[in-house]
């Protein structure tokens, strides 16, 4: 048992990434269920959230079915970033977590995410003053550094502990190496054990299974695991994850019937949540995920891909549930 502040978190935690237009209400709610520990909302912009935008107070949406819940902002301006942590406690989650690490170039590339790596003052300036401002613990998501010649892990650990974060997750790739490449747990094992850092540090970056999540735990000490693309479409991978940690044992797959049955109340709810639109581009993200090497799945795949009615979607599931 750890604490994120004060929530008692269990040994071996497993953490759901937060991921952009993947990790909405429906689909935390869907991973809780199969044993997801700590649960994380689509980051949000702190310049939306401080403007009122309706795409961005969405994301705020929360419930007491999925805690422990965080709500990850992103941002570079260190008022708006404290303003909108502001915002965030005041639809109590049970702590809130900053972006460090988004890769992508519309946020690093605006001084946001990843594109504060190279920044490590100023990554300190904003956590200090979004501790000072909010009663909810404060947790952060980062990166090991900006490419292969600027891994600062280890620099960014420390003073993101000394501004006052209550727990750290690291993904194992650099800013430069996107969502490629191999993560490297090597630096991650570093940082916690490093005796001057106290905070739990949570460990992220290609865990597919039960084996690899007990291999990292077991190499690299990590008080947590985060689990991010491995999830789409596969929200039981928490579930199997446990099963190994406990048993040795690898669990068999779910049935056909399982897959199709919580898909399709995958995307009723987003349905329900998002509206038809967004809920059936979102849920195509999921699709290869839930299917996974089923045979003949090519042709069924397009018609998912590409129907725009939601009802025409569940009819091309009850044809994959009969396969």
């Amino acid at each position: 048992m750890f604490r994120i502040g004060n929530i008692d978190i269990p040994k071996n935690a497993l953490f759901l990434a937060p991921m952009e237009d993947v990790t909405d209400l429906p689909f935390r709610r869907l991973c809780k269920r199969f044993g997801a520990d700590v649960v994380y909302t689509e980051f949000i912009s702190s310049e939306g959230l401080i403007r009122d935008a309706e795409k961005s107070r969405a994301k705020l949406h929360i419930c007491n079915e999925e805690r422990p819940v965080g709500i990850q902002v992103f941002g570079a301006d260190t008022e708006a970033m404290t303003e909108a942590a502001r915002i965030v406690e005041f639809v109590s989650p049970d702590f809130t977590d900053i972006n460090f690490g988004c890769p992508v170039k519309k946020v690093a590339l605006k001084g946001a995410g990843a594109g504060l790596l190279n920044d490590i003052a100023k990554m300190a300036e904003i956590t200090r003053s979004i501790v000072d401002a909010v009663n909810l613990p404060v947790t952060a998501k980062t990166r090991l550094g900006w490419d292969e010649n600027n891994k600062n892990i280890m620099q960014i650990a420390e003073a993101l502990q000394d501004a006052g974060i209550s727990a750290l997750a690291i993904h194992g790739r650099t800013r430069a190496q996107l969502y490629g490449g191999k993560a490297d747990w090597t630096l991650i094992g570093k940082v916690k054990n490093n005796p001057r850092i106290k905070i739990p540090i949570i460990g992220n970056g290609d865990i597919k299974d039960g084996p690899t999540a007990k291999k990292m735990i077991e190499q690299h000490g990590v008080d947590g695991i985060m689990i991010g693309r491995a999830a789409i479409g596969n929200p039981w991978i928490f579930d199997h994850i446990k099963h190994y940690l406990k048993t040795g044992k690898i669990k068999p797959d779910v049935s056909l019937k399982e897959k199709t049955d919580t898909c399709r109340q995958h995307l009723l709810e987003s349905v329900k949540y998002k509206g038809e639109k967004t809920a059936v581009f979102e849920m195509r993200k999921h699709y290869s995920g839930y299917f996974k090497n089923l045979p003949h799945f090519k042709s069924l795949r397009i018609k998912l891909m590409t129907l725009t009615n939601p009802d025409e979607i569940l009819d091309v599931l009850n044809e994959i549930s009969l396969m």
